[in-house]
């Protein structure tokens, strides 16, 4: 991957270069291995039931959160910062957001939706996505509590206290929407169940950019 040779002055002989590519090589081994761990471990987590009746506008009209599964039994929720009165969305989240179209058909083939939700009105959404020149299917979540559920959303009222709960902790965040992805399975009878979500620098790795670099 590419480096910043502005950081780098050491130049080595090809053994030398050799030598050092492979100690790196063993870190890189120890990180994937570390990680696939993780993964199995985050594919084992307990899950939890969903009793609330969420409704969301789309561009068809009002839709549940089952409608959102579009017939899939696996649902990815990215939560995209752009609330009520922002003029335009999150820069972050819209970085994250250009990764997202190529990976659709994948993910359908693998019995997942994936569908992007934020606060702000469908109208507000839509004119976004058009200038972002974006297809994936984007929903509003305004009106209801699916965002401050998940640990998005916050009202102003609460943010002013200094310290919200964000990724499992309390702590400072600037902002009243924040990003994050939450998974759902839907089994055969129809029951929905979180099983997973992701914030802050857990959302690294659906930045397929950086992996570049």
């Amino acid at each position: 991957m590419a480096t910043r040779a502005m950081e780098h002055s050491k130049v080595l002989s090809p053994a030398e270069w050799l030598a050092a590519r492979k100690e790196l090589l063993k870190k890189e081994k120890e990180f994937t291995r570390l990680r696939d761990e993780v993964s199995r471990q985050r594919r084992e987590m307990p899950w939890e039931k969903v009793e609330k009746a969420y409704v969301f506008e789309g561009p068809s009209g009002k839709q549940t959160l089952r409608d959102l599964f579009g017939g899939r039994s696996q649902l990815i929720v990215y939560h995209f910062m752009l609330g009520p009165d922002w003029k335009e969305g999150c820069p972050s989240c819209s970085f994250i957001s250009d990764h997202i179209d190529g990976s659709l058909v994948h993910l359908a083939a693998r019995d997942v939706r994936l569908v992007v939700v934020s606060r702000a009105p469908l109208a507000q959404i839509e004119a976004f996505k058009k200038r972002m020149g974006w297809k994936f299917p984007w929903f509003s979540s305004n009106g209801s509590e699916f965002n401050y559920d998940y640990q998005v959303s916050m009202s102003k009222a609460e943010l002013e206290k200094g310290e919200v709960y964000y990724n499992y902790t309390m702590q400072k965040f600037p902002s009243e929407e924040r990003p994050g992805t939450s998974v759902f399975y839907k089994d055969e009878a129809g029951n929905i169940f979180h099983t997973y979500s992701s914030y802050s620098r857990g959302l690294d790795i659906l930045i397929g950019a950086t992996g570049w670099t």
